[in-house]
């Protein structure tokens, strides 16, 4: 089957969140799978595109004022052979960030409507026309109506849309419509219409030929008005052709037995490099040695959808239980600067890296003890995977992937792979603290059998692969009737 991705984001190139590392790891599993997955991808100013090759001939993105001329770049996927493109247009794309906040202006949505409009002229231009185009998020949303209305070519190609973060819909002004070359037909209700202005984000889920989330859970949950975002009704119109599919995680990069990152390596049956990388993460950080403390990390963007609030207000009482607490993010500049100054109150039992720095997020979720995630709305999260891949006990709010994939400690049956929490607040979350530090210390068996099961899950993204082969074919056999 041929399948090309369209994305604002794919890891190494360029990220802001999940949905780059989904484009940049699922077309290698599919491709395992014997597919013809191809990546179309914006040339930010930020890509180092020496590993490319450029063509000497332009592309020509068909717009309402006339043709968008562009570069393109092809070069593959690392460690994969899956081509990737890159579509270079200095005004759209060279100003250096994936998101430069244009998200409500006309020209935010001329700019993602170039690369849009550009999957179905890369399509001409390579003479390859793919059985499927999966679309992830509003950037390339707008392609689910533009099938339908201004290119009948791929009148048979199917359009799957992934929904990464329902939160995210950005809307822009009604001539927004012309300026891409479409007509006012789907300026409707049901259509891309919302309040007055343009939603890419509601076009898509109306006139996709199928709709994915990145879990069961939130597939359910943006059905209803707490998690819908204005959306809930079409979410449950659209319910037939909605399946949640699990995010997965490249396993030879978040792999405690080879990762380059940390400086010893461990397995479910010998932890021992675990207290040698907790060693070196007290170390980075600053921390008093205290081997037999619990250690809790975090690795997070700091907004309020994570719960940092949360978090900020319980670390003087997760500190009085004689644990201590590291965080690596970046965000509200207002978190930066209560993180910042707790571990400067607290030194030597609180440490906070603002900013992004992968080996330290590596170095974080194998020295940790537990990881806190009590994020608001998720809906699927990548490191509550890392943690349990880590044998570092993810502490969650029951939401979205988080509820999906973390299994509640039961001392009972002696299982679990985390803890979970079934509503949000500093209470709860200090009070599941207290519980995971007494059996770290009182139980340590459970805490050891936890640690295993966990360790021992498949995460892999063949098992998200085998689920969208299915979807495709589900989608391509809808479209083509």
């Amino acid at each position: 089957m041929r399948i090309l991705f369209v994305a604002s984001e794919c890891v190494p190139f360029a990220k802001a969140g999940g949905l780059g590392d989904v484009v940049g790891a699922l077309p290698k599993a599919l491709k395992l799978m014997g597919h013809d997955v191809r990546v179309l991808l914006p040339r930010y100013a930020s890509i180092d595109a020496s590993g490319f090759v450029r063509s000497p001939h332009p592309l020509g993105v068909p717009m309402g004022s006339g043709a968008a001329w562009c570069a393109v770049y092809e070069g593959q996927l690392p460690d994969s052979e899956v081509p990737i493109y890159l579509l270079e247009h200095d005004l759209a794309f060279g100003g250096g960030r994936i998101y430069g906040g244009e998200e409500n202006t006309l020209w935010g949505g001329v700019k993602f409507g170039i690369l849009s409009r550009g999957g179905f002229e890369l399509a001409r231009w390579l003479d390859w026309k793919p059985d499927v185009f999966h679309l992830h998020d509003w950037p390339s949303a707008w392609m689910a109506p533009m099938a339908n209305e201004i290119e009948p070519e791929f009148a048979d190609t199917a359009t799957v849309f992934t929904i990464h973060n329902m939160a995210h819909q950005p809307k822009f002004p009604r001539e927004t419509l012309a300026a891409l070359g479409m007509s006012e037909t789907y300026f409707r209700a049901d259509g891309l219409e919302d309040f007055g202005m343009v939603n890419p984000f509601k076009g898509a889920l109306y006139h996709s030929t199928m709709l994915t989330t990145v879990s069961p859970r939130y597939a359910h949950e943006i059905r209803t008005p707490a998690f819908g975002c204005g959306l809930d009704g079409v979410a449950e119109f659209r319910a037939a052709d909605l399946v949640g599919v699990l995010n997965g995680i490249d396993d030879d990069v978040w792999d405690p037995e080879k990762d380059a990152f940390v400086p010893a390596h461990f397995n479910a049956e010998d932890l021992s490099g675990k207290a040698v990388c907790k060693a070196a993460l007290e170390a980075r950080f600053g921390l008093d040695p205290e081997p037999r403390s619990p250690l809790f990390g975090v690795v997070s963007r700091m907004t309020s959808q994570k719960g940092l609030d949360v978090i900020g207000d319980i670390v003087e009482r997760l500190l009085a239980t004689g644990s201590r607490f590291v965080i690596l993010g970046s965000g509200d500049p207002a978190y930066e600067a209560r993180f910042i100054g707790l571990s400067h109150v607290h030194r030597g039992r609180v440490g906070a890296h603002i900013g992004y720095d992968e080996g330290l997020a590596h170095l974080i979720e194998a020295g940790s003890d537990f990881f806190l995630m009590p994020s608001r709305f998720e809906p699927c999260g990548l490191n509550q995977f890392y943690s349990q891949r880590y044998g570092t006990l993810p502490i969650v709010h029951a939401t979205g992937g988080l509820e999906d994939t973390v299994e509640h400690a039961d001392p009972g049956k002696r299982t679990g792979t985390g803890y979970k929490m079934f509503a949000l607040s500093s209470d709860a979350l200090i009070n599941t603290i207290r519980w995971a530090v007494d059996v770290y210390r009182h139980d340590p068996e459970l805490h050891l059998a936890m640690q295993r099961q966990a360790m021992g899950k498949e995460m892999g993204w063949d098992i998200a692969a085998r689920s969208y082969d299915a979807i495709y074919r589900w989608a391509v056999t809808k479209r083509r009737g």
